[in-house]
């Protein structure tokens, strides 16, 4: 555990952010310990699977689910975040998306919906907490090898008996920037420059952490 590994300089609270009053507990619970909270982070966030593919076959009960995880323990987050950060007069939140909330196709229905939503409640909410001088911003990275996306992939390519090393090379392939992948500290790294003082002027942003990915596709152009 993550927390067992930092030692005092963590604390570890089980939250389930589907309930509404485990949220409130951990954000009491936080400024209990240090006075106040300077940042949130919302990155819990479930997937789905891949079949059956069709909008026409949607499981209405997967949908909720990963509505219900993805969204709206993410506007939890940020009520609760607020109901602490409003007193102090500051504050940062920042909220995980993903790439398949910008373009179409790059994920399940249910999943990709769910992370269209977020950066849209990131922008409904940024002008009520500029008042409060509280920022509020959005991450949306591209598809990194963590053990959620490969059980995806593993769906995906089902009978092929693909090794462990080629489905991490094929989620790293969606990068368009040479030399580069991404990888889990990349999105720290652009976690920590939103939360930080550098990017006290930024809210509202989608931060988009892709290699270039959704700036541009290129027409298969072929000449005789």
């Amino acid at each position: 555990m993550v927390a067992t590994e930092l030692g005092s300089a963590a604390n570890f609270i089980r939250c389930d952010v589907t309930v509404e009053e485990q949220v409130a507990t951990a954000v009491k619970t936080v400024v209990a310990r240090h006075g106040k909270l300077d940042v949130l982070l919302n990155s819990a966030g479930i997937s789905c699977s891949i079949s059956p593919p069709s909008i026409a076959d949607l499981d209405m009960d997967i949908y909720d689910k990963v509505m219900c995880l993805n969204v709206r323990g993410t506007v939890l987050g940020i009520k609760h975040a607020t109901r602490a950060m409003i007193p102090a007069g500051s504050g940062s939140i920042l909220c995980l998306s993903s790439i398949s909330g910008l373009m179409g196709g790059l994920g399940p229905h249910a999943y990709s919906i769910s992370k269209f939503t977020i950066p849209g409640v990131v922008k409904t909410v940024a002008g009520e907490l500029c008042k409060h001088g509280i920022r509020i911003n959005c991450i949306s990275p591209a598809g990194i090898p963590t053990p959620l996306t490969l059980r995806m992939f593993r769906e995906v390519f089902m009978g092929h008996n693909i090794p462990e090393e080629q489905l991490v090379a094929i989620v790293n392939a969606g990068g368009d920037l040479k030399g580069e992948k991404c990888e889990e500290r990349d999105v720290a790294k652009a976690a920590l420059y939103l939360a930080s003082d550098d990017a006290k002027f930024v809210t509202g942003h989608n931060l988009v952490v892709d290699g270039g990915f959704t700036c541009f596709k290129s027409p298969n152009l072929l000449f005789p």
